[in-house]
């Protein structure tokens, strides 16, 4: 009796011992399977989650890839408006060049005009340095070289004929133009506005005209001038250089001017063709 008793109490033991280790087990068995199904649910979470970043990264790229293209296309448009700035400032640069070049070959061309002017009323004021200032006056104006010879020392009063003394003057000038053959000559007769009016002289025009016409035959004629370096006119009462109101006025407007200006034909032609 006593032995039924011990053995029931074994049993008893190995039963209690057996659920506890079959609970232990079961716990164990849903910890693992509970973290298996946390384990899957952040699994899914994080893959959903790097797809969305992939996604949103791939948005990224291709925006970027657009705006570098865009960049790209910015740029080489940007290029080739620099060159064609480039090659249009390469052209300004040379056609500036062409100007500054042209600037200085006029300016040394009036360079030399002014000093072949200097020269010649030098020249002028030597070959006429003999002669009175109520006789003739040398000056110098615009570029050209002015002798005014009063009508005293050329002609006698209302008459076109040169006399000696205007002869001597007029030879004087004449070895300075026969040594410049470069230069224009022109004669100008003036008059005072006393009107005058004779079988030979119809007006001051008229007088005008034959005064200078008679010099110019003095110079040619005489002295050699060449012809084609003169032109004779007459500028009547209409260009005075003092008032007609005095006797001395009149004087001084009545006169015979020889201009001359050295030829400015390669001037011309160089502002002609720029």
């Amino acid at each position: 009796m006593r032995k039924f008793g011990f053995l029931t109490a074994i049993l008893t033991v190995l039963l209690l011992a057996s659920s506890c280790a079959s609970k232990k087990s079961f716990q164990l068995s849903e910890a693992g399977r509970w973290a298996a199904i946390t384990s899957r649910d952040s699994l899914a979470e994080l893959l959903y989650g790097a797809r969305g970043q992939n996604a949103a990264l791939s948005e990224d790229v291709e925006r970027l890839m657009g705006s570098v293209k865009n960049y790209l296309s910015l740029l080489a448009s940007n290029q080739n408006e620099n060159q064609k700035l480039s090659s249009s400032l390469a052209e300004k640069m040379n056609q500036l060049s062409d100007r500054e070049k042209t600037i200085a070959e006029l300016q040394r061309m009036i360079n030399e005009q002014n000093r072949r002017v200097q020269a010649l009323l030098s020249n002028v004021k030597d070959a006429l340095l003999g002669f009175s200032s109520d006789e003739l006056t040398v000056r110098e104006e615009g570029g050209k070289v002015y002798v005014a010879m009063s009508d005293k020392l050329l002609f006698e009063s209302g008459k076109a004929i040169v006399n000696a003394q205007g002869k001597n003057a007029l030879g004087k000038l004449a070895q300075v133009l026969n040594k410049q053959t470069d230069i224009d000559v022109y004669i100008e007769g003036h008059t005072d506005n006393v009107p005058i009016k004779t079988a030979v002289f119809q007006d001051n025009w008229d007088l005008s005209v034959i005064r200078a016409t008679s010099v110019v035959r003095i110079l040619t004629e005489t002295y050699g001038v060449q012809p084609l370096q003169i032109q004779p006119c007459g500028r009547g009462e209409f260009k005075p250089v003092d008032t007609n109101e005095t006797a001395e006025g009149r004087a001084r407007n009545r006169r015979t001017e020889i201009i001359m200006a050295p030829k400015l034909d390669k001037l011309f032609e160089m502002l002609k063709n720029n």
